[in-house]
């Protein structure tokens, strides 16, 4: 999609942000005003804000390098899920695991194992175990494939991370700190916009603005892949 008009964002609630009270005074230079109580966010500092978001984007996707999706709020995870995979992108939607990152060795061995119980209950290895064996094995499996069937594909490390609510997902912004991850996120009036390196400030909240800011990520995310170079070896099966 192309990016959004004021009109749009204006549609879609992306401008609401929280309580006068609830703020953070570090979003002062993104908010445009108070109303009932409530404050607004400056639209045109959040139109800024992506095009800033949406060129670095489309950037590390054009390197080749993986973006992780996390959104773990009940409104944004379907809209986020759908949005990752679109473009082969690993997310986070249920739980953030503590550790998901900077133990990220300890996460590939439960990610091995739910891959060896698919193996194993497809080729008919298990067939010799009971069936109430067969279904605590099964149960276990969709608990990994719960938590991380989203990032199943990852062999290591992605390069940044595209986050909706910051203030929400504290602990995956505090591990990509540590790893010196780029970071991207939605950012409404109760967080630190200092806290990301790219903030879009924007209602983080309702779902027509969740998939309006996710969806131009993933645009420009989608141009990146495409405007890639090929390689030797996809040169070759395009021939």
């Amino acid at each position: 999609m192309s990016k959004p008009s004021y009109k749009d964002l204006l549609d879609a609630g992306v401008h609401f942000g929280h309580l006068k009270k609830k703020w953070n005074p570090k979003m002062l230079p993104y908010i445009f005003m108070e109303r009932k109580g409530i404050h607004i966010i400056d639209l045109n500092r959040t139109l800024e804000c992506m095009d800033d978001a949406g060129k670095a984007l489309a950037q590390i996707a054009r390197s080749g390098k993986k973006i992780m999706f996390v959104a773990t709020k009940k409104q944004a995870r379907g809209i986020v899920a759908e949005a990752a995979r679109s473009v082969g992108m690993p997310y986070v939607t249920e739980r953030w695991l503590g550790g998901m990152m900077t133990n990220f060795a300890t996460i590939r061995k439960s990610i091995k194992k739910m891959n060896n119980i698919d193996k194993m209950l497809a080729d008919g290895s298990l067939s010799s175990i009971t069936k109430k064996e067969r279904l605590t094995l099964t149960r276990e499996r969709n608990k990994l494939e719960k938590v991380l069937g989203g990032i199943a594909n990852m062999n290591r490390i992605p390069a940044a991370l595209f986050i909706v609510d910051i203030h929400h997902e504290h602990i995956a912004v505090s591990e990509a700190h540590k790893l010196g991850l780029r970071t991207f996120g939605m950012v409404d009036t109760n967080s630190n916009p200092n806290q990301v390196d790219f903030p879009i400030p924007a209602n983080d909240d309702a779902s027509k603005s969740i998939k309006m800011i996710t969806d131009y990520a993933v645009s420009c995310i989608k141009k990146g892949l495409d405007e890639r170079p090929k390689s030797k070896s996809e040169q070759e099966s395009a021939a």
